[in-house]
């Protein structure tokens, strides 16, 4: 581009706007400059370095890095490469032996200084776990630090699934300025193609305006237009001498950079890239070698024939072998492209475990899948190792059916090897996962065995770890008493083996038993000390098990406050880390408590975000459908009562206490607004047997109150909380104030309407604020009201059969609706539903009354006394 900047006044001025306001003030900020490969992000952020540049000693301190497209990424590379040199904490945490807990605090440490400073991060979209993970760390404190962040990235690199969402989500409320490029105009390629052969309008037409693409049609010989990128590429490169081509072929097999050490040890002498540099291939930029965009490197490598390629990635190879300290994550790249499996096997484990330990989960993934294609070259007790530290990345991210699978196989090559030691800790971890994917007994089964195998070989350390899991199956299946034993004695097993990690997973679930048993008080102050433990230990792990475990006990006993403090800090700390199973968790109790508290759409938002959208949970299905189904029931969709009834198999079959309080109450619910009393008892008397221990209370009231509701008898209980023991004895007016404590605009209006028919009228009002659509069917069926338009959905109508039209409760309120001439948008924001799925319930009414139009389903629905009837 000549040198200049063609319409790119605009985004220059935003990032030096950025800068100048973060400068004047005492908070940091975030720029974010995308647009697509080609586009000029990389001319802009030179030209806006060179700016910062120019202000000397007076202006910021400036730290730049950039990401690879690496086979996996570089563990914390950007940040290893902007900290280089500079001689403060984060640097020094980066080289050392810090911990992967340790290093966002470090980096927060380096930018809380009184002087600014600017780290850019170019190709963000490529950057690995723990690179986003420290991002997101800095853009939750920015208002604390003086920092400017500018991240680069390719926006149409980033599907739905791309790991950059999470940290996009974070900057959502953060003061971000966000830079677009978009393609010049016609007339900027008009001013570019001045004085050359071809036509700007056929140029830009053809080009799209991307500034690269331009660039590299406008350098081209020749009388066409070249079809392509890479045409347009290669056509530049054969009008270079061959020395200095055959040079650039060496240098297009390596991504992003090249360091001038590594260059010099492929090239020897590097004038032979002179030509290259005058004619703007290739750039010196800090530290290395790169061409003038990472799209002419790839059209470069792309043109190669693939004995040249391989040859070329071979090269590269051996003159990084020779490095020291060797980079392993770009020893791996180039062994996978030079079709060496000798070297992969010999570098790709070490480099999973390095990424493992700084937090990158997906690059150490990518590492061991690299291994393991060829694990047949590896002795037997490295491959089972290498497998099983697979098999752990993959569960803690979320890949529970297959963290069985390869766990299972280390399993099974532990059993080839005489290392009791090593398959009983095998066996523990597989447990683990096999528990995740919701198969409690064969979990079960895989730690007693472990146990049984561990037992001769006198380790405490690897009994204690056995111990404390068999210990926490048991907590976790309502046998309380025999956990707090077992636990007990695994506890005395860590502290003899000097594992503190493991200390603090016993107070986890000594924490989990001792609620149960002894009650709240008890069992939330051992969680927190578990949690207080693991931090102190740096266990990744066991930090987000005492999260995830001690928000289902506030939640449990009605801690709301505490309970959202514990799950926004544990939502920073997991995905701050890359662990999305914890999570998923922790998000479905954030759901939990504002559902409690009458925030309905967003918590049906978020549930259904976890529901509909995200990766098969496992066995924390039977925690997150439960409350969606139930929010789904009360505003009367139908299907509500699938979700719920597989949600409350799914649970049977676990055994775990939450999960059957969870899908067993939201059933018992469901089946009282459709008028379901005999499903109601037999769910009841299941979730009743399994919550008789002092600490299981709350759950227990919530179970017999809705029975209660349901028509069954129930009576209120000793240490039955006040809020449901009010409403069991016949206490309105306690239940109303209770429930008014609370903040539970439900439950409350559920209590007012119990005490005659005009507190019934005021209740159905905050029932139809809220949309509970059945609930209010219910209410109004009770006190002989009638709903807007004169429809009353009836109980059963969500079980289908309870109108001569066969209508849905749902379909029936929507019908009364549509007869009060409401429009489809505007139904659905009276009904808080997508105005998707009104124009589907539309559909179907119109369908099953036989009508053609809206007004003629109005009148089949009076004519046939549909509307009137109900009432």
């Amino acid at each position: 581009m000549g040198g200049d900047l063609f319409e790119r006044a605009v985004p220059l001025g935003a990032l030096r706007e950025t800068v100048e306001r973060a400068a004047s003030g005492s908070a940091g900020a975030v720029a974010l400059v995308s647009g697509e490969p080609g586009i000029g992000k990389t001319t802009l952020i030179g030209a806006f370095l060179r700016e910062l540049a120019a202000r000397g000693e007076g202006g910021p301190r400036v730290l730049t890095g950039g990401c690879d497209d690496l086979l996996a990424p570089r563990g914390l590379g950007p940040l290893r490469d902007a900290m280089a040199g500079t001689g403060g904490p984060l640097e020094a945490a980066l080289d050392g032996d810090a911990p992967a807990t340790e290093i966002p605090a470090a980096a927060a440490r380096e930018f809380a200084g009184p002087r600014l400073d600017v780290l850019v991060v170019e190709d963000v979209h490529w950057a690995d776990d723990a690179t986003l993970d420290v991002l997101s760390y800095l853009a939750r404190r920015l208002a604390s630090l003086r920092l400017v962040v500018v991240l680069t990235f390719r926006d149409e690199a980033l599907d739905d699934a791309h790991p950059m969402r999470e940290l996009l989500g974070v900057l959502a409320s953060a003061p971000v300025r966000r830079v677009r490029l978009e393609p010049l105009s016609e007339a900027a390629v008009a001013e570019l193609a001045a004085g050359t052969r071809w036509d700007a309008v056929a140029l830009h037409a053809l080009t799209g305006g991307n500034p690269f693409y331009v660039t590299e049609v406008l350098a081209a010989p020749g009388q066409e237009v070249p079809a392509t990128v890479t045409d347009a590429v290669l056509a530049r490169l054969r009008r270079l001498d061959r020395r200095c081509r055959t040079a650039l072929e060496q240098l297009s097999v390596v991504p992003t950079r090249v360091g001038f050490p590594l260059a010099e040890a492929l090239l020897g002498d590097l004038e032979v890239l002179d030509e290259a540099e005058r004619r703007g291939v290739l750039e010196a930029r800090a530290g290395g070698l790169a061409f003038r965009h990472e799209l002419a490197r790839r059209a470069i490598e792309r043109g190669l024939p693939a004995v040249r390629r391989l040859t070329l990635n071979r090269a590269v190879l051996r003159a990084l072998r020779e490095q020291d300290p060797p980079d392993l994550a770009r020893l791996v790249h180039h062994a996978v492209e030079a079709h060496d499996p000798e070297a992969v096997v010999r570098y790709a484990p070490e480099a999973g475990r390095q990424a493992a330990r700084s937090g990158s989960r997906r690059q150490a993934i990518a590492h061991y899948e690299a291994a393991l294609r060829h694990a047949h070259l590896l002795p037997g007790a490295e491959r089972a190792r290498l497998t099983e530290d697979y098999a752990w990345e993959l569960y803690n991210t979320h890949r529970y059916p297959e963290a069985v699978r390869a766990g299972r196989e280390a399993v099974a090559l532990y059993e080839e090897l005489d290392d009791p030691v090593a398959l009983g800790e095998a066996l523990v971890r597989l447990s683990r996962h096999v528990y995740m994917t919701g198969r409690t007994d064969q979990a079960e089964e895989a730690v007693d065995r472990a146990v049984r195998v561990l037992e001769p070989t006198g380790s405490a350390s690897a009994l204690a770890h056995a111990s404390v899991y068999r210990g926490a199956m048991y907590a976790l299946t309502e046998r309380s008493e025999a956990a707090l034993t077992v636990l007990r004695q695994a506890r005395r097993l860590a502290v003899r083996a000097g594992r503190q990690d493991l200390v603090a997973l016993c107070s986890n679930y000594l924490g989990m038993a001792g609620a149960d048993v002894y009650g709240a008080s008890r069992g939330i102050r051992l969680l927190r000390a578990s949690l207080a433990q693991a931090r102190a230990c740096g266990h990744h792990e066991y930090t987000a098990r005492g999260y995830t475990n001690l928000s289902e006990l506030l939640y449990r006993y009605g801690r709301y406050d505490e309970l959202d403090e514990c799950v926004a800090e544990g939502l920073a700390f997991v995905r701050e880390r890359g662990m999305p199973s914890h999570a998923y968790n922790l998000e479905t109790h954030r759901c939990l408590s504002l559902m409690r508290r009458g925030r309905w759409a967003e918590a049906e938002e978020g549930l259904r975000a976890l529901v509909e959208e995200s990766r098969d949970p496992g066995m924390l299905y039977v925690y997150s459908v439960p409350p969606y189904a139930r929010l789904l029931a009360r505003r009367g969709d139908e299907r509500a009562a699938s979700l719920l009834a597989q949600a409350w198999e799914r649970a049977r079959r676990q055994r775990s206490l939450l999960g059957i309080a969870y899908a067993g109450i939201a059933y018992v619910e469901w089946a009282w607004l459709n008028g379901r009393p005999e499903l109601a008892a037999r769910v009841g008397a299941v979730v009743a047997r399994r919550t008789e221990r002092p600490g299981e209370a709350p759950l227990r009231g919530e179970l017999l109150r809705y029975l209660r509701r349901a028509g069954l008898e129930a009576r209120p209980f000793a240490g039955c909380p006040e809020e449901y023991a009010a409403g069991l004895r016949g206490d309105w007016q306690a239940a109303v104030a209770a429930w008014e404590r609370i903040g539970d605009p439900y439950e409350r209006a559920l209590e007012l309407a119990e005490s005659g028919r005009a507190a019934g009228r005021q209740a159905v009002r905050e029932l139809d604020r809220l949309g509970a659509v059945a609930a209010a069917g219910v209410v109004r069926a009770r006190w002989g009201e009638v709903a807007p338009g004169g429809a009353v959905p009836a109980p059963r109508a969500a079980a289908g059969g309870a109108n001569p039209a066969g209508l849905t409760a749902r379909q029936a309120h929507v019908l009364a609706l549509m007869a009060e001439g409401l429009t489809n948008a505007e139904i659905a924001e009276r009904l808080v539903l997508s105005v998707r799925t009104v124009d589907h319930h539309v559909s179907a009414v119109l369908g099953k009354l036989g009508a053609r139009t809206r007004r003629e389903a109005a009148d089949a629905a009076r004519s046939r006394g549909y509307l009137t009837a109900a009432g």
